[in-house]
């Protein structure tokens, strides 16, 4: 098992921690952001695989902004699923 920092742009959130196995999300830990919303996210995504999740939070907007914590989730999986098979 892989446990990944990343740090998202341009949302509230600041930090996401994720337990990634086999490409699947073993846990995601979420700093910032709206709270009951984000832990909402991370129990529907935890135990599925990567690679499903992504395509599903990819492009989610919030309000005028261009990008979400979903979205900028979904990059932080990828970085995570990249960093899996580099090791």
């Amino acid at each position: 098992m892989i446990t990944t920092q990343y740090r998202p742009r341009g949302v509230c959130s600041q930090l996401y921690e994720i337990d990634m196995e086999d490409g699947v999300i073993k846990d995601i830990r979420i700093v910032g952001g709206c709270n009951g919303n984000l832990k909402g996210i991370a129990s529907l995504i935890r135990g599925r695989k990567a690679q499903e999740v992504i395509p599903l939070l990819r492009g989610t907007t919030c309000g005028p902004r261009a990008t979400s914590c979903p979205d900028q989730i979904s990059y932080a999986l990828e970085d995570a699923l990249r960093r899996e098979r580099a090791q």
